[in-house]
């Protein structure tokens, strides 16, 4: 990851094709010193290929395994009916809530009848 992180900061940098020596100066400069076997192997994969091409690439390969999550969600779905009788079977309690606050003071400490608003 972080040979592909240095050749694409290359990139934005302005540089359209880096070579193994941009990649290992930007990774050097964060005292990161790269496997040479796997920056060979990179830039033997990436050779004359695009960037925007191979980056587009490897979302369409994303957007095909589809949602990869399942966290709270699927929990939810599971509970399908018996949750939603649950919620329904809660009585509904009286809240006074919607009700101005003693005094009629407002959420910023005022008085609705102050002048000079």
């Amino acid at each position: 990851m972080r040979i592909i992180a240095a050749y694409m900061l290359a990139v934005l940098g302005g540089n359209a094709e880096p070579d193994e020596k941009a990649v290992t100066d930007i990774l050097d400069s964060v005292g990161v010193k790269p496997d040479a076997e796997a920056l060979k192997v990179f830039f033997e994969k990436v050779k004359g290929k695009d960037l925007d091409a191979l980056l587009e690439a490897g979302k369409q390969k994303l957007v095909a395994l589809g949602g990869l999550g399942g966290g709270p969600g699927a929990g939810a779905a599971a509970g399908g009916e018996e949750a939603a009788a649950e919620k329904e079977a809660e009585p509904e309690t009286d809240s006074d809530d919607d009700e101005p606050a003693a005094g009629g003071m407002d959420i910023f400490g005022g008085d609705d009848e102050e002048e000079g608003y």
